[in-house]
């Protein structure tokens, strides 16, 4: 069933099918899921028959809506292989987790599921602007994480020239893109600011380089950063989401001609939208939480798999498959403050929009006495840092004020010193919750 991409077409066939061949097709591969699931399992076959259900009571996509609900925990409690749906020995790749918040999540990939893989993000780096020939710099970390390997690829499948990279290393990572002079750069968001950094540090002028295209995930970002990165780089920066329990990065991509809403790649991934707190489906257009089921996966196929990811789905632009919003949160990282919902990105938006700062930030979460306080950290842009101390406290204030106004949350704004906060070689980690 796996297509072999042409690097030199245009579209791959189902991009430009009818929507109605399109969930025909969802349907005919839902069914073999379940099945595929059902049998080879064990999970799986005793949450079907605990709830009276079997693959060939699906007739419809609605009815999907009937079958149980994957989450992280299966995969944790399973470790390492209890969710295989294949030998071992049928296995030719695995990633994982980094496991900090318990035992990592495991992940295999038969060869055909590779050969998936690597079709996939192919047409998402063309999607996004993309083609043969060009010099793509990977900066997501190779090994366990699926970044790194998933990128690459994908990139080869397209027929570019990969510079696996990889994370950390930054002044390397800048000469080499001096040197080397890539089209394309994929990387963590969080982790190009810190090129961006060193780039300026090293007074090299990005628009002397030949980098045009960002794709840029593996973290939520916002379009405030999008701007950041856009303006300090000269570049076009796009977002490729993905998930390592459904495949890894290149489940949708923000298409050149559609931006600002990723494209779910529905051939080979099934979305649903669900209200987080009861399961119930929601139509297409409501905010509610992304499941996704997987429709080609062999290793590991995945049902109904809640990635707590925060988003609606949107009708095509181009293309017959449904479009992403931008990712708003999650249901499993909202903080609570003083009976707030709070989402860090909603925080990172209002720091990006404070010209004097710069993209860094911290939040510090704790109690005062009963109540929850934050502190926010921030630091001053090179070009603010001999602002006196009066006009550094009115960015604050201002900052706390923006805050109160849009979130809803007080908090205290702390000026530290420049280069003080830390900086991301990966995902960004930006919350800090003392709470007892």
């Amino acid at each position: 069933m796996n297509m072999h991409l042409n690097p030199d077409a245009l579209l791959d066939p189902f991009e430009t099918a009818s929507v109605d061949r399109l969930r025909e097709h969802q349907l005919q591969r839902l069914r073999w899921s379940l099945g595929h699931a059902y049998q080879n399992v064990p999970l799986y076959r005793q949450r079907f028959d605990a709830l009276g259900l079997h693959p060939d009571d699906l007739k419809t996509l609605d009815d999907l809506a009937a079958f149980p609900f994957t989450g992280k925990n299966d995969l944790r409690d399973n470790y390492p292989y209890g969710m295989f749906a294949v030998p071992l020995q049928d296995v030719v790749r695995l990633h994982a987790s980094s496991g900090t918040t318990g035992k990592p999540t495991v992940v295999g990939y038969t060869q055909n599921d590779i050969d998936t893989w690597a079709n996939i993000v192919a047409r998402s780096i063309r999607a996004a602007g993309g083609h043969k020939g060009d010099k793509v710099h990977i900066s997501y970390g190779y090994g366990l994480f699926t970044g790194g390997l998933g990128a690459h690829y994908g990139a080869e499948r397209l027929g570019c020239t990969v510079i696996p990279m990889s994370g950390g290393q930054t002044e390397k990572q800048v000469q080499l893109i001096r040197d080397f002079d890539p089209d394309i750069i994929m990387v963590t968001p969080s982790y190009m600011l810190n090129i961006a950094d060193e780039l300026e540090r090293q007074g090299i002028d990005p628009s002397s380089l030949a980098l045009r295209l960002g794709i840029f995930g593996a973290e939520p970002w916002t379009d405030e950063l999008r701007g950041a990165i856009e303006r300090r780089l000269g570049i076009q920066a796009q977002d490729i989401y993905g998930l390592s329990e459904i495949m890894g990065p290149g489940v949708a991509m923000e298409c050149a001609d559609s931006r600002g809403h990723p494209t779910l790649w529905e051939d080979h991934f099934y979305p649903e939208i669900i209200d987080p707190v009861t399961g119930q489906v929601l139509p297409d257009g409501a905010f509610g939480e992304l499941v996704l089921t997987s429709l080609s996966k062999e290793a590991l196929p995945m049902i109904r798999y809640r990635t707590r990811d925060l988003t609606r789905l949107l009708p095509g632009s181009g293309r017959p498959m449904r479009r992403m919003d931008k990712i708003t949160g999650r249901s499993d990282d909202m903080l609570i403050i003083r009976g707030v919902n709070v989402f860090p990105t909603q925080v990172e938006e209002q720091v990006l929009k404070t010209k004097q700062l710069c993209e860094c930030y911290e939040m510090h979460l704790y109690r005062h006495g009963n109540l929850d306080s934050v502190d926010i950290h921030v630091e001053l842009r090179p070009e603010h840092l001999l602002l006196g101390s009066a006009e550094q406290q009115a960015v604050c204030s201002e900052l706390s004020r923006q805050i109160k106004t849009h979130i809803g949350i007080s908090t205290r704004v702390v000026l530290q010193p420049a280069q003080t906060l830390k900086r991301s070689e990966g995902k960004a980690a930006h919350v800090f919750d003392k709470r007892a």
